[in-house]
């Protein structure tokens, strides 16, 4: 399908940012196991991270609440020994080849891009994570830029390194009011919201759709599949 869009706002440029867990792909819990088998190894603790609720969080921020309920918080030693365990983990959980692209992914990446539109990832993932998530799905050549749990524990300071990156690479300069991120979690939309951008939430993830529409994102849909209404709504914006 052709989309087509002449008015003076849609010719703006425009920076879509994608969530990965939740939004772009599940795993299928190869995130939480590789995280708890890097702190067996580490520390000799079983299923250290079974009181931590991941969703929305940096990787970094998920490994120090782990480390804080051992009373470990401000070892940053062990916070980056468990990140390069974890990675190494996670390599192995993603080459069994589990997971699944979430509805209309397939279908809304390649029309955005036909359209012009820069595409990035914001996620918590630290980019070794995020690449290897996305590998088995074909799905890295979509996002050349990005920003990542890697350049930052606070997932609300990421979205200057995606416009940066994305301006480095040549590609745009782009105002934070013509980017939008979307994302499964209330952080996805706060994230977006503290510079002034916008916020598609999505209910794909472990957020349903009423708890999304309490949040600020100025569009709640239920997944992605809708490719027309999701275009139109990024072209008027």
């Amino acid at each position: 399908m052709l989309y087509a869009f002449h008015n003076q706002k849609s010719a703006m440029i425009k920076f879509i940012l994608f969530d990965i867990d939740g939004t772009l792909v599940s795993l299928d819990g190869a995130g939480s196991r590789s995280l708890n088998r890097a702190m067996e190894e580490l520390l000799q603790v079983t299923d250290g991270f079974r009181d931590i609720d991941f969703a929305g969080k940096t990787d970094l921020q998920i490994i120090r609440e782990g480390l804080g309920a051992l009373g470990l918080a401000d070892r940053d030693d062990l916070l980056h020994s468990l990140l390069d365990r974890y990675l190494i983990h996670l390599r192995a959980e993603v080459a069994t080849g589990g997971g699944h692209v979430k509805s209309g992914v397939r279908k809304l990446l390649p029309a955005l891009q036909d359209l012009g539109i820069y595409l990035g990832l914001l996620t918590g993932n630290a980019e070794v994570g995020a690449r290897l998530k996305l590998k088995p799905f074909g799905l890295n050549r979509y996002f050349p830029v990005g920003a990542f749990g890697s350049d930052s524990e606070d997932r609300n300071l990421l979205l200057p390194f995606a416009v940066q990156r994305l301006r480095e690479a040549g590609s745009a300069s782009v105002s934070y009011e013509h980017c939008v991120v979307i994302g499964d979690t209330p952080k996805d939309v706060e994230c977006a919201h503290v510079y002034g951008a916008s916020a598609i939430a999505v209910a794909t993830g472990t957020y349903p759709l009423i708890e999304l529409e309490k949040t600020d994102a100025e569009l709640v849909i239920a997944d992605l599949a809708d490719t027309a209404k999701i275009v139109d709504w990024i072209m008027r914006k």
